[in-house]
């Protein structure tokens, strides 16, 4: 009996010893196989886009000596690695001033991130040989193909209007959108990239530098790393109309030098708006200057700032003036329109050259003109803002806030956007703005936002639904909240509050760089100014004289507002608005 038994006994030894090894040499093999793979996107991942994905990890985990670096090349690992550290960096433990539905807001926020990084990762597709493969443009576009061009930033060529589409771009797009804004050639650079204007670049590059496949379209070419695909615009398409959106901006005296204030200048006989639009369109500037038969071109300058308008009447006398000799001599008052050319004084922006020795978070409630405050901090000051979350919607916007990618803790942007509120997460900042804006305007924001985006509207169906209450018993305790651990736990904090931002834009605007420890030029303060909205205006239906919230919603809202007064002017601040006293 013990014979069989101890044969059956080395029988399974040896059958466990053969499935351990034929387990570790299936793993083994697998572990090669993805590091290869890992290894192939992470290296042409870095020659179109900059290596902003690998520092998150890279400075808190591989830099304390926790993994090393093979291991971060594995996109599973890397994967399981962020979800590790979205939990540790979302306690739930201080939930003393946030109410419970903040825990399955910030598990929302975690999904976000997590579907962001694993696109990220996929999108990074070979492109060795898109040089050879990919070398002239694609034959069924309406536009000429004129050539691969050097993207010089200190030439003021194809400057007009920029766009970014970063998942998107396709030669169309491009070409449709400048078409509708009047401009002759459409440039494309780094595949995502956009460019108009109506004067050619200077130097031709080599076709095959021109080798970035169109984010939005494979088997086409969208320039390469500075480098333009350039195409001189076709006329649209039948039915499809131009962007002619000539803007009156007001009647000015004029500055004491016209000829050095406005760097084009045009006499003719019989001019009307659009013939002097147009010529200044073509001379790409976005101010059209027009007193009788004289239209001047420029930019708004500290000789000509556009705050100190006059009465129409001023300037009616001079509109029906058609020679030069008619123009009384005493005449000193111009229309001025804004033309659909942008203002790219203020366009250019990139991230720090060095890591900022200042953490500085922009804080705010949801649907308090967060985003808003970083098109004009990032315009204003020239370098990009980052976030605390990877929101892909701004990132592929056609303002392009490339820092959504960076991580938030890289310190290579000029402050990090965050709603978030308690003690751990705001006392990792150094400093604060602090961005406040009326509770009313704000849940309707943000729940316009979560029903149809960041530039929709909510319907009349989703304000009547059984959500739109829910929403609000549970966000308004969290604007109070917000407000009030700030001024508990910040370091050092400035208080801006949406709606003086609004209206005293330059003077806010310059508290705010002030703050930030950055110094800029009045004329680019001026050009933000003329940029102010960016591409952050609601499009849809929108009902007005409406009334969303009930007298028990009022009441409600009153109570946290009232809270709210009284924290601000405890710490000696400025008290809310006098719009934010209760209805």
């Amino acid at each position: 009996m013990a014979k069989p038994f101890f044969r059956l006994q080395k029988f399974l030894r040896r059958t466990q010893f053969l499935l351990f090894f034929l387990t570790a040499a299936y793993l083994m093999a697998g572990s090669l196989l993805l590091l290869q793979r890992s290894r192939l996107a992470i290296q042409q991942g870095t020659r179109g886009t900059s290596n902003i994905q690998a520092s998150p990890i890279s400075d808190m985990v591989v830099g304390v000596g926790i993994l090393d670096a093979r291991t971060m090349q594995n996109p599973r690992l890397r994967a399981k690695l962020l979800m590790d550290m979205d939990e540790l960096r979302h306690p739930t433990s201080d939930q003393r001033y946030g109410p419970r539905w903040l825990i399955s807001r910030n598990s929302e926020l975690r999904q976000l991130r997590r579907r962001w990084f694993h696109r990220f990762i996929n999108d990074q597709e070979p492109m060795q040989a898109m040089g050879s493969k990919f070398s002239g443009p694609n034959p069924h576009f309406t536009g000429t193909y004129v050539g691969c061009f050097s993207d010089d930033s200190r030439e003021k060529t194809l400057k007009g209007a920029v766009f970014y589409d970063l998942r998107k771009m396709t030669v169309s797009h491009c070409q449709e959108a400048c078409a509708e804004r009047a401009y002759t050639y459409a440039g494309l650079e780094y595949g995502a990239e956009c460019y108009c204007g109506n004067t050619l670049p200077v130097t031709i590059a080599k076709q095959e530098e021109c080798n970035n496949e169109c984010k939005g379209e494979k088997g086409s070419i969208c320039g390469g790393v500075n480098r333009l695909s350039v195409y001189r615009v076709e006329e649209l398409r039948a039915g499809a109309k131009r962007r002619r959106n000539v803007i009156y901006r007001g009647c000015f005296r004029a500055p004491e030098n016209l000829t050095v204030t406005f760097p084009a200048s045009l006499i003719q006989s019989n001019l009307t708006v659009e013939k002097c639009s147009e010529f200044c369109s073509k001379k790409e500037f976005p101010l059209a200057v027009i007193g009788g038969p004289e239209c001047y071109c420029g930019y708004p300058t500290m000789h000509f700032t556009l705050h100190d308008s006059v009465d129409r009447l001023f300037c009616s006398r001079q509109q029906n003036v058609s020679s030069v000799a008619e123009v009384p001599r005493d005449e000193n008052y111009y229309q001025v329109y804004q033309t659909p050319v942008q203002d790219t004084r203020c366009t250019d922006r990139k991230f720090l050259t060095t890591k900022s020795k200042v953490f500085v978070a922009l804080s705010s409630f949801p649907g308090a003109g967060n985003t808003w405050a970083r098109h004009l901090i990032e315009h204003a000051t020239g370098y990009y803002t980052g976030s605390y979350y990877f929101d892909g919607t701004l990132y592929n916007k056609e303002t392009g806030f490339k820092g959504e990618k960076d991580h938030w803790r890289s310190r290579r942007t000029i402050c990090v956007k965050t709603h978030e509120s308690g003690k751990r997460e705001i006392e990792m900042f150094d400093s604060a703005i602090l961005l406040i804006r009326n509770p009313y305007k704000s849940l309707m924001a943000e729940f316009n936002r979560k029903c149809a985006g960041h530039l929709g509207y909510a319907t009349d169906r989703n304000w009547k639904s059984k959500e739109w209450p829910d929403f609000v018993n549970s966000y308004a305790s969290w604007w109070a909240s917000h407000v009030i651990d700030w001024l508990k736990y910040g370091k050092h904090l400035l208080v801006v509050h949406y709606e003086d931002l609004k209206q005293n834009l330059i003077p806010k605007l310059k508290e705010m760089v002030e703050f930030l420890n950055m110094t800029v030029t009045e004329d680019r303060l001026l050009c933000v100014e003329n940029n102010r909205d960016g591409n952050f205006k609601r499009s849809g239906a929108r009902q007005k004289d409406f009334e969303p919230f009930t007298q028990e919603m009022k009441d409600l809202i009153n109570k946290y507002i009232l809270t709210v007064e009284e924290a601000l002017k405890r710490r000696n601040l400025t008290g809310l608005p006098r719009e934010y006293l209760p209805r």
